[in-house]
């Protein structure tokens, strides 16, 4: 007799084969069958008229702090995730010498905006070396499976101390040759990859950029010699792809024999830079090496909101009285002061902040009533305030205050050059691409992207007006299968005998993601933004339910995976 079966769902099994009807059985924390007539069980699921899906796996997550604490890792849990890989963009945690942790919080507060406080306070500290990371992480239990990458930054700090916090600081020899050890004792220990970062978006709070964004060759092929040591590993890479760097991440490719992923967007600065840089991927997989775009299902956009890390008008003179007043406070004030509403709109500073958002409210769109992430260029806050004889200053203000306060804007800054998703959709359809830039758990006081995997079906499969929408069979594949594989994950990501039985049931018509909201629920109270979704019937991990309409059911099956 089977632990659970699910019967009469519409099964998308994560290959990209054509949906269909089909039962899964299961029987200890594996499917054992999939198919009709299977027999009998002692929980039988009634799936019909719902998609029958395997656990996505999300491969660029920034949970290296909140694992520490948090066993259910919102938000990915609630988005069908049952496994998360973190460690991305060469932040991170471990190695970390005794009192160093300081310098790994600031690069992380600045890189992925989670606050300091937060990580000081909230995380343990009981290691030192990547080996003893792990171990800790392997201490606790999850919602979903995690696994961990060892990420460039701390690894150069470490070696290097004080100097290795400046990128153009060059290591020395003994210092490559440390770097290179414990690289590969990171491998060894069960380091899913090793992650750096080479954009100068990346900077730490203190302004200094990432540690390894000008890399030179030694130090890439030092870490590259590990991986091919070890024999296991993939290099995970953050790019601004200026001249010359992609052949010198392929040489490092090259020399490492394993797997490499970069990540892959539209900047406006070059809009098709993204293009030649997905052509060398091509040309990288045609001559035998193994590469992957990680692409987002979106545009990346940070969120203004009257508790967010930035709004429009918290550089006015006049935002100051407001600034130590509670969050109910402040919109009780704001309401109520009709002269104050005025003074914030009409007096504005002559600052670079006031310039850009001059010019950013011509894509800057308020987020109510209706979740719209693809909006059209007329319904841009400037394009409106045009239309109705206004100041866009005044629109954001109410949007602002709508929702007792609780109103947001999206500006989305990449991905969104031509004000629609025609990138998107042809980097979602390229088989050199697989799903990430989720970022779950960092950027929270402005991205609220964790939510990319319910987007993905739900826009490109359903709901998507503006443009083609995509297969649903293809769309599984890529936040299942395929991203599973990039890992060398191969006992999960398709609904298969002999696979892990990681599963969503979803009702597709029906899913939906619920609106952002700021949350004060991390460590020292810390804020962040949420968002939910609705539509999830039922979420296994390892045959084990973890949520059950929406809500988690309490259960934490989820283990550290090692390399």
């Amino acid at each position: 007799m089977h632990d659970i079966l699910i019967q009469g769902g519409t099964v998308v099994d994560g290959t990209g084969a054509p949906a269909r009807q089909a039962d899964v059985a299961v029987q200890g924390g594996r499917i054992v069958a999939v198919g009709s007539g299977l027999g009998a069980a002692r929980r039988v699921i009634d799936a019909s008229g719902l998609l029958v899906t395997p656990g996505f796996v999300d491969i660029h997550t920034h949970y290296d702090g909140q694992a520490t604490w948090d066993s259910a890792l919102t938000p990915s849990c609630w988005h069908g995730v049952t496994t998360a890989v973190f460690g991305n963009c060469g932040v991170g945690f471990a190695p970390v010498k005794p009192g160093a942790r300081d310098y790994l919080i600031n690069l992380m507060e600045g890189v992925e905006d989670i606050p300091g406080t937060v990580l000081a306070e909230g995380i343990s500290w009981n290691w030192e070396s990547f080996p003893e990371y792990l171990d800790a992480l392997e201490a606790r239990q999850y919602t979903m499976d995690i696994g961990a990458q060892l990420p460039h930054a701390a690894l150069r700090f470490y070696a290097m101390g004080e100097r290795g916090a400046e990128h153009l600081a060059r290591p020395a020899e003994a210092e490559l040759a440390q770097m290179g050890a414990l690289a590969e004792e990171a491998l060894r220990a069960g380091a899913l990859g090793i992650t750096t970062s080479r954009t100068t978006k990346h900077r730490a709070r203190d302004g200094r950029y990432t540690p390894s964004l000008t890399a030179a060759e030694p130090e890439l092929f030092a870490i590259a010699g590990a991986l091919r040591r070890a024999g296991k590993g993939v290099l995970e890479v953050n790019s601004d792809f200026g001249d010359g760097d992609f052949e010198i991440l392929r040489m490092a490719a090259e020399a490492a024999g394993r797997p490499m992923s970069l990540l892959l967007l539209q900047v406006d600065n070059a809009p098709d830079l993204w293009r030649r840089t997905l052509d060398q991927i091509h040309a990288a997989r045609r001559a035998g090496l193994d590469v992957t775009g990680q692409v987002g299902a979106k545009s990346i956009g940070v969120l203004f909101g009257l508790e967010t890390s930035r709004n429009p008008f918290d550089n006015h003179p006049a935002w100051e009285p407001l600034r130590p007043l509670t969050p109910r406070q402040r919109v009780e004030r704001l309401q109520a002061d009709g002269a104050l509403r005025q003074r914030l709109v009409d007096e504005r500073p002559t600052d670079a902040l006031t310039r850009w958002f001059d010019t950013a409210f011509h894509r800057t769109f308020a987020m109510a009533p209706v979740l719209d992430y693809e909006p059209a260029p007329e319904q841009s806050l400037a394009a409106r305030a045009a239309s109705a004889g206004t100041s866009a200053w005044a629109l954001a203000l109410d949007a602002l205050l709508a929702d007792d306060g609780k109103g947001l804007l999206l500006h989305p800054f990449e991905n969104y050059t031509g004000g629609d998703f025609g990138v998107v959709q042809q980097m979602l359809a390229d088989p050199a691409t697989v799903m990430g830039l989720g970022d779950a758990g960092a950027h929270v006081g402005l991205i609220c992207d964790g939510a990319g995997p319910t987007f993905l079906l739900k826009h490109w499969a359903r709901d998507r007006r503006r443009g083609p929408q995509l297969p649903l069979e293809a769309l599984v594949k890529k936040q299942t299968q395929d991203t599973a594989a990039v890992y060398g994950l191969t006992d999960r990501g398709r609904l298969a005998p002999g696979q892990r039985a990681d599963i969503n049931i979803i009702d597709f018509a029906a899913l939906d993601l619920l609106p952002p909201e700021v949350v004060y629920d991390l460590p020292t109270g810390g804020r962040r933004l949420l968002q939910r979704a609705r539509g999830y019937r039922h979420t296994f991990v390892a045959g084990t339910e973890v949520l059950r309409d929406d809500e988690l059911t309490g259960q934490t099956p989820g283990r550290l995976v090692r390399g």
